[in-house]
């Protein structure tokens, strides 16, 4: 599960992410992030995934 949650994180960084956490702060936070600019939304939806 975690080399599909990888794989999410680059592509679907808000999928990865609530997956990982559910609907909580960090969500938002790469919703916002991903927004911004893509390559913030995915370096935080890995870090995220790979930091559990």
């Amino acid at each position: 599960m975690s080399l599909i949650k990888i794989i999410l994180a680059i592509f679907l960084p808000p999928v990865a992410t609530f997956l990982q956490v559910g609907l909580g702060a960090h969500f938002w936070l790469n919703i916002l992030l991903t927004l911004l600019g893509g390559v913030p939304g995915m370096v935080h939806a890995l870090w995220l995934v790979l930091k559990k």
